[in-house]
């Protein structure tokens, strides 16, 4: 039986500050939509379709499918479960939230919008390897970017890691306990790769090699690393960069590495009335936990809103206590 739909759900017409705003349609934005939609908010999805979720050929560490599910596959059932509940997308770029008044200005091309409260799932850029076709590449599982994610997928396989610095024989160390043999492809300046690192690859026999991007040939079924044969998969370890545009201008801090400072409690950031989950908010660059921090998300937006709203009543205290069972 269909769920009933939302009163609340916004349309065409609707020109009011919404309750809330969530800026990016990931797993972690569709999350979110999911528990907004259920609390019967009135709220808008903005998001400019480019979802890193999109890259899986197919994970299978994501609970619930023993199978595994494709990256598109979860975007979209995440989207119907959303819909269902009066959840509404807008497909457009954001470029500024900021404050206005008692609420916040969402604008950007197309977009002019006014929320009370607003959630950042803007998610990270992976600083994929300047190869061609590595989008073709990853789509195949030739090219991978979470040895946590799948690590187990390349057991007794030969494995290439290209990286610039200590994090690529981090990961080249991590993947050796998979891997029949791993080879740290250092494209960074040499003396990038400390002599601690290099101690320790030698140590869980990662073979080194000092080459360039150039030496590097995608193919139908593998990579080929000049002057050293071929391997089944390349795992690029060149990082990612938070896209944290829009944090500064929100108010909301970031930290070294660029990612968005949100408390663990409830995913709140500096700037009230603005939280943050998923992927820009730590580098674990998991779904389930990015899923998990909007859920966190979204309950405590409908829970300050509740309190805005007088719907909480009671001492500061017992608000407390509300707000922990409903998270819990």
């Amino acid at each position: 039986m269909p769920a009933p739909p939302s009163p609340f759900a916004p349309d065409a017409s609707f020109d009011a500050p919404y309750d809330a705003i969530v800026v990016g349609a990931g797993p972690a934005g569709l999350n979110a939509a999911t528990y907004l939609g259920r609390f019967r908010r009135r709220f808008l999805v903005v998001h400019d379709g480019r979802s890193r979720a999109r890259w899986i050929p197919r994970s299978h560490n994501h609970p619930g499918f023993p199978r595994g599910i494709g990256g598109p596959a979860l975007l979209g059932r995440q989207r119907r479960q959303a819909e269902r509940y009066g959840a509404r997308f807008l497909e457009a770029r954001v470029e500024a939230v900021e404050r206005d008044g008692d609420a916040f200005a969402v604008r950007g091309q197309g977009v002019d919008l006014r929320a009370r409260t607003v959630l950042l799932a803007t998610g990270v850029h992976d600083n994929h390897p300047p190869l061609a076709g590595v989008e073709r590449a990853i789509r195949r599982g030739v090219v991978r970017i979470c040895p946590i994610c799948d690590a187990y997928e390349v057991i007794g396989r030969r494995v290439a890691v290209v990286g610039d610095g200590d994090l690529g024989g981090r990961e080249a160390r991590f993947l050796a306990d998979y891997a029949a043999a791993v080879t740290l492809v250092h494209v960074g300046p040499p003396e990038a790769l400390s002599a601690t690192e290099r101690a320790a690859l030698a140590h869980f026999g990662v073979a080194v090699r000092e080459a360039a991007l150039v030496d590097l040939a995608l193919e139908r079924a593998g990579v080929r690393l000049a002057g050293d044969g071929g391997f089944d998969a390349l795992y690029s370890a060149l990082g990612c960069t938070a896209r944290s545009e829009l944090a500064e201008r929100a108010g909301v801090a970031t930290n070294d590495a660029g990612y968005l400072v949100a408390g663990q409690a409830h995913q709140e950031t500096a700037a009230e009335g603005v939280w943050a989950a998923g992927d820009a908010v730590r580098g674990l660059n998991q779904i389930s936990v990015a899923q998990a921090e909007a859920a966190i998300a979204a309950t405590a937006m409908h829970n300050w809103l509740r309190e805005r709203d007088g719907e909480l009543a009671g001492s500061a205290q017992g608000g407390k206590q509300d707000r922990t069972a409903a998270t819990a």
